[in-house]
């Protein structure tokens, strides 16, 4: 789309003759079109910045054509001019999408300037649509790299419920993808238009969590010298996601079950209860059933948002993907930085497939940008990897030598039992009882090791 390119719609050739010459002589790449046809024509042929139409046309009127642009071609600013202009019409065009209203006669002035207004918003609203579609396209399903069948099924998981209201609970150590994952649900709703809320349950103190989240009036507490809105009715109409909710102490839990019942809630100080459509996410790298079960965690609160799981499985667990997201991050980060690198050698490659990464894709992501960073090479080489990465040795393995299995756990459970009756003083019953078999059990395997000749001979027995 030419940012100078401007259509003039006016059934009176004289007039669209006059502002078509009139604009191109400023500049503007401006045609003219005596009607509504004509004009959808012009716009389905060639791409236009700026419509500037006249009310009353031989096929319709400037309402109809502004409602086609506003339907088929929303990156189109519209002005409208008339000869008859009423408060009414004028309210009716802004309402519809029209930029401005402008009543003949024009002088030349106020054209010059209500289109030069006119395409800079366009301009700005071309770049909310790039800004938009690059957004969509981030936060897909198809930016989250993965060929291993668990994420598969997260995926299918996420399509599932990403267009419901459904409370989601994402689980799985950190550095997995819980944020990604929950901007991806967001992005794929019906609430992707509106905003995204995060929001770290970890990082604040419960004195300032409650007034985080749900805001405070002046005066609440030492230090409120205004009123302040909370995050969940920033959220109002799209998602709020709520990071390590594991951490959140029980009287914060009390309050946030209350939300998710009823979403209702009470800034702090405030008697006024306030209502908010917000889809909530939640995320933790916490076992919450463990937590459920110390007590830490309500277990009324983990049913209520225990609706839909998502385990997120770290890094280690899918060391298939390792290849396929070090290569990504290799020419993002190239990109960003402008370094040449051309790729990873199988040996620096080994090295990433054989380390436990605790930080996850995190931690990957940070080792491949400073690859790239301090890399003399074309090639991201071993050297190019932090020493902690390149010091992880390959999984030790278990010669086998032909022998059978009876033999081969006699000796290790020969060492069982003897720890055992050592632990247990050499009490036949004790020791029968932390073993978990019964007392002529333990005899027998003592007669077939040696152990009962042994404690005879020790005076044990």
């Amino acid at each position: 789309m030419s940012e100078k390119a401007i259509l003039i719609v006016d059934d009176n050739k004289v007039v669209r003759d006059f502002l078509t010459d009139f604009l191109s002589r400023e500049g503007f790449d401006a045609k003219g079109a005596g009607g509504i046809k004509e004009a959808v024509s012009c716009l389905e042929n060639s791409e236009y910045a700026l419509v500037i139409t006249e009310i009353n046309l031989p096929d319709g009127d400037g309402f109809q054509l502004l409602d086609i642009i506003g339907q088929n071609f929303p990156r189109t600013v519209v002005i409208v001019i008339t000869g008859y202009g009423t408060i009414e019409s004028a309210v009716r065009a802004i309402k519809m999408g029209a930029y401005d209203y402008l009543t003949k006669p024009i002088n030349d002035d106020e054209l010059r300037l209500a289109a030069a207004r006119a395409l800079k918003q366009q301009m700005i609203i071309s770049e909310n649509v790039i800004l938009r579609s690059q957004l969509e396209q981030k936060y897909s399903l198809d930016s989250i790299l993965s060929h291993d069948y668990k994420m598969a099924r997260i995926f299918e998981v996420v399509e599932a419920v990403a267009d419901s209201k459904t409370t989601v609970l994402m689980t799985g150590p950190s550095g997995s993808g819980k944020t990604m994952l929950a901007r991806a649900i967001h992005h794929h709703s019906g609430r992707r238009n509106k905003a995204f809320v995060e929001v770290s349950c970890g990082a604040l103190p419960e004195t300032l969590l409650e007034s985080e989240l749900f805001g405070h009036v002046k005066g609440a507490f030492t230090g409120a010298v205004a009123n302040k809105k909370g995050k969940f009715l920033a959220a109002d109409g799209g998602t709020i996601f709520l990071d390590e909710i594991g951490n959140a102490s029980p009287a914060f839990q009390v309050k946030l079950l209350r939300v998710l019942e009823d979403r209702q809630f009470e800034p702090v100080g405030s008697n006024k209860t306030i209502t908010v459509d917000a889809r909530v996410i939640l995320a933790t790298n916490r076992n919450l059933v463990e937590e459920v079960k110390q007590g830490r965690f309500r277990e009324d609160l983990f049913y209520r948002i225990n609706i839909v799981s998502i385990n997120l499985p770290a890094l280690s667990e899918r060391v298939g993907d390792i290849p396929l997201l070090a290569t990504h991050f290799l020419k993002f980060y190239t990109s960003l930085h402008n370094r040449r690198k051309s790729g990873i050698t199988d040996e620096a490659l080994a090295y990433l497939e054989r380390y436990h990464w605790p930080g996850n894709v995190r931690e990957l992501e940070n080792v491949i940008e400073r690859a790239v960073l301090l890399g003399k090479n074309s090639l991201i080489i071993p050297d190019d990897l932090p020493l902690v990465v390149r010091q992880e040795q390959p999984p030790q393995r278990i010669e086998y030598t032909p022998v059978g299995l009876k033999k081969a756990v006699a000796e290790p459970e020969k060492n069982i039992i003897r720890s055992a009756l050592e632990a247990n003083q050499w009490n036949r019953q004790a020791t029968a009882k932390s073993l978990q078999i019964n007392r002529t059990t333990l005899f027998k395997k003592m007669k077939r090791y040696g152990l009962y000749a042994e404690a005879e001979r020790l005076g044990l027995m």
